[in-house]
């Protein structure tokens, strides 16, 4: 998918870059509080479930995304790359230029259809999160999930969106017919880190509220406790009020994972860091020294404490995919770990 120079009008009547084509493409921008300064691209796509690529060490083969760019606004988010292939700016263009698929639910529901597909897991949020902002307008996860449930097909979303509980009713239904697993993100409980680090995105503790609602209504909800951040989240007392939370709000399976930095997240991530902790840069440039992820020992004693602590507030170690009801990852030290998208 390519950016093309070709042209778009925006609501306003601005002529802006489109995508695809004039004519499949609408760039929207909508002057309310809660959409200011975004600029929303309305595309038409020929389809929406994506294979991962066999060398991928993700726990599911199909996903589907909505969206692309998220309003959540992480600093830490490895999807900034992806706005780079579309010739967008990885940094504030990733949390303000945002890709809708408009007819998402329509040409899933007639893929799901197709002969050739066999009922396979879809996985949901594992790029951007389909439960941002721009879900509260443009409503295509109903559509999305309804058309998985009339297929009975299972699947799973991964989210840090509170926007998730008003589909409750259309999950439930789901449940009934066919495997659905719910991971909700949540790597800390410090305020003041969440506002900076996660700016666009609701605060842990209303997260944690939708696993506490989604298990009062029999859909059990693993925690996704990414990502856990050198220095800044990683203290013992920091780690223990976090497991400690996660298991009062009924949590099914709690999966720790290490902040990783890829390309174009690493850059923003390095940006934030300077200006919030900058004495912190040249520990990260230490550790990190490497590549994109922390050091095997400083992940596997993370991981440790985690399911130490999990164990003694009753929920237990678990496998990363678990809670989503799919083929677990690879074992530890089979592979350099993989961190999922963490909206």
């Amino acid at each position: 998918m390519r950016w093309e120079n070709l042209t778009g009008e925006s609501e306003h009547g601005r002529t802006e870059a489109a995508l695809f084509g004039a004519a499949s493409v609408t760039t929207r921008t909508f002057d309310t509080p809660e959409f200011r300064g975004i600029t929303f691209h309305e595309v038409r796509a020929r389809s929406v479930l994506n294979r991962v690529p066999g060398a991928s060490r993700m726990p599911f083969e199909w996903t589907v995304n909505p969206y692309r760019g998220c309003t959540h606004a992480c600093v830490y988010c490895f999807a900034r790359k992806t706005h780079s292939y579309l010739d967008l700016d990885t940094g504030i263009g990733f949390d303000s230029q945002i890709v809708v698929k408009v007819n998402a639910p329509e040409v899933l529901r007639r893929q799901l259809a197709s002969r050739r597909w066999r009922g396979e897991h879809v996985a949901m949020g594992t790029n951007v999160d389909c439960y941002q902002r721009a879900e509260g307008r443009y409503r295509l996860m109903p559509g999305i999930i309804s058309a998985l449930t009339e297929h009975a097909n299972p699947f799973s979303v991964l989210t840090k969106g509170t926007l998730i509980l008003r589909d409750l009713d259309l999950l439930v239904r789901a449940a009934e017919v066919t495997d659905v697993g719910i991971s909700v993100s949540v790597g800390f409980l410090d305020t003041e880190l969440w506002r900076t680090v996660e700016p666009g995105a609701p605060a842990p503790e209303r997260r944690l509220d939708v696993v506490r609602t989604l298990g009062e209504h029999g859909i059990g909800c693993g925690v996704l406790m990414a990502p856990v951040i050198p220095f800044l989240s990683d203290h013992p007392d920091r780690l223990r009020a976090t497991v400690r939370a996660i298991a009062e709000a009924g949590a099914t399976s709690v999966t720790p994972l290490v902040l990783h930095l890829r390309p174009g997240a690493r850059e923003w991530f390095t940006a934030w860091l300077a200006r919030h902790h900058p004495h912190l840069v040249r520990r990260y440039e230490r550790l990190y020294a490497e590549g994109a992820y922390a050091p095997r020992w400083y992940q596997r004693r993370i991981t440790r404490q985690v399911h130490e602590l999990a164990q003694e507030y009753g929920i237990g170690p678990t496998r990363a995919g678990l809670a989503r009801r799919i083929r677990p990852a690879e074992p530890p030290g089979a592979s350099e770990p993989a961190q999922l998208t963490l909206l």
